[in-house]
């Protein structure tokens, strides 16, 4: 199989950092061009997340060929989308290994595009990187300022706080909904 375009979607974790390293490496290998993406929640300001993706691109393009992407909406969907609209071959992205309830509350970018792909889809662990990878290529996350995934305000988190109390607050009230007497459940 021939590997002509490589698909690195990052949210800029630990996580991400492993799976860059990942595609890199197969790009060089393949000849293949590496196309690194970040797909920002709607309703927020793309800037800081504009700077970190061009700082990404960067550092992963030596000698390589790379192609930047700064989407607005739904990681998962947009990954999937941007994959069968660039033909891309191979998509390699990080994992969280979030479950239960996180896994619940923020589901999973790494699932969604598993499922819809249309392409081959390799998962890297976050656990990868301290396992078996000493040299950042990426810069590390604690170097870098972050916003919140949902309000865009800077958090130490993925999602702040007050993002998940409102969320958890609004997963709850739908459960509530969807188990009141003679409801049918929520709609599809």
């Amino acid at each position: 199989m021939r590997l002509n375009e490589i698909l690195f979607p990052t949210d800029f974790s630990p996580a991400s950092e492993a799976a860059g390293r990942i595609a890199r490496e197969m790009a060089v290998q393949a000849g293949a061009r590496l196309h690194v993406l970040h797909v920002v929640p709607p309703v927020t300001d793309p800037a800081l997340p504009a700077e970190h993706l061009a700082r990404a691109g960067r550092s992963l393009a030596d000698g390589l060929r790379v192609e930047t992407v700064l989407l607005s909406g739904w990681a998962g969907r947009n990954i999937v989308d941007y994959a069968r609209e660039k033909r891309v071959d191979l998509i390699v992205v990080g994992t969280h290994g979030r479950t239960g309830i996180t896994h619940a509350i923020l589901g999973s970018v790494a699932e969604t595009v598993v499922r819809l792909a249309p392409c081959l889809v390799l998962t890297v662990p976050a656990s990868l990187l301290a396992e078996r990878i000493a040299v950042p290529i990426v810069p590390p996350v604690a170097a870098l300022p972050r916003p919140c995934l949902v309000c865009g305000k800077a958090s130490d988190e993925l999602i702040c706080e007050s993002c998940r109390t409102r969320i958890r607050g609004e997963a709850l009230e739908q459960k509530r909904d969807a188990e009141r007497p003679g409801h049918r459940g929520m709609p599809v």
